[in-house]
């Protein structure tokens, strides 16, 4: 029995006013599967009303927006944030609410954010320290993934009480990190079992962490300490491989599997095969606006600076036909 806080619904401070109450009118609705005129009242936080103005009294003390000639958009979620992340001897510059105050500011309306234990830290308390960190912050709606960064008896109950009573039911594995999160493919199984017992949903981060660390070796050996050694320690095949071996293995125990930044065309292609194979049961992938907007040629740039922002795992490719590749693929 978890003695962590329950999840909350939560109106930040700055939401609590009369002020709250929101009439949108003349308007256009884009929903996913269609856009029409109408109005919507919002209160609390939660949308009350859609439809015609003649089917609805509104209160006083009532905000009101003439949307007329505007688009009216439901809330993005960002299901892969990772504020105030402490890694690598550094921290992520945007906490939680900084980086919800930007969210809301963009029209992003949820987060899910990740829950990291370090190696043999309690899930349940690793869980507790990013709720203790969000809590007092966050501007927005949120949730957590938990990542399964080392796999024990204890590690498998602690999910079932992360899944059963404190409502996490998504699960991130690494295939990379070696000696930090990294799990291999025995551990990989027995953690997608266990996933799937609680009818939860298991997460990858997909490359090849035995490859990566061998050419980090032998590239710091050769002199390439720059930004352009990280995509060069961890090419396009190294990611494509670990996409397939994780959509191989979720399947032989009948695991769904969700992968995270899906970065190049190879690895995605993975991933359609796979969805095609499997008839589109249990395999999911994202990418990230960073592969739809950018490449990986920046890792040249001789501004360290500039080229040192781009980094990221898995990393920005240099074929600059990937964006538009990716863009497809998620068109399907």
């Amino acid at each position: 029995m978890s003695t962590s806080p329950k999840p909350v619904k939560k109106v930040p401070i700055h939401l609590q006013s009369a002020q709250n109450r929101v009439y949108i009118k003349n308007g256009e609705i884009v929903n996913h599967d269609k856009s029409f005129k109408a109005d919507v009242y919002i209160e609390d936080g939660i949308i009350k009303f859609v439809g015609p103005p003649s089917e609805i009294t509104i209160p006083g003390g009532v905000r009101i927006i003439d949307a007329a000639g505007r688009l009216i958009i439901p809330g993005g979620i960002d299901p892969h944030t990772h504020m105030q992340l402490p890694f690598g001897g550094a921290v992520a510059v945007d906490d939680f609410y900084h980086g919800t105050k930007a969210a809301i500011a963009g029209g992003t309306t949820m987060i899910i954010d990740f829950v990291l234990p370090n190696k043999h830290e309690s899930m349940i308390e690793a869980y507790d320290k990013w709720r203790s960190w969000a809590d007092p912050k966050v501007c927005c709606d949120y949730g957590l993934h938990v990542g399964i960064t080392w796999w024990s008896k204890s590690v498998s109950e602690e999910i079932g009480i992360l899944c059963k009573e404190l409502g996490v039911n998504s699960f991130k594995t690494f295939m990379a990190y070696k000696g930090l999160y990294q799990l291999n493919d025995a551990d990989l199984l027995d953690v997608f079992e266990r996933i799937r017992s609680l009818n939860a949903v298991a997460m990858v981060h997909a490359e090849n962490g035995d490859i990566i660390a061998k050419n980090t070796q032998r590239l710091l050996a050769e002199g390439i300490t720059g930004p352009e050694g990280h995509e060069l320690s961890r090419q396009e095949e190294v990611e494509a491989e670990a996409v397939h071996r994780a959509c191989i293995l979720a399947h032989q125990v009948n695991c769904p599997l969700y992968v995270v930044h899906v970065m190049s065309k190879s690895a995605g292609i993975e991933v359609a095969r796979a969805r095609q194979r499997y008839r589109g049961r249990f395999i999911m992938g994202e990418t990230l606006a960073a592969a739809l907007g950018t490449d990986g040629t920046h890792y040249r740039c001789q501004h360290f600076d500039h080229a040192a922002a781009h980094v990221l795992s898995p990393p920005l490719r240099p074929d600059k036909t990937t964006p538009e590749f990716l863009m497809k693929l998620l068109a399907k």
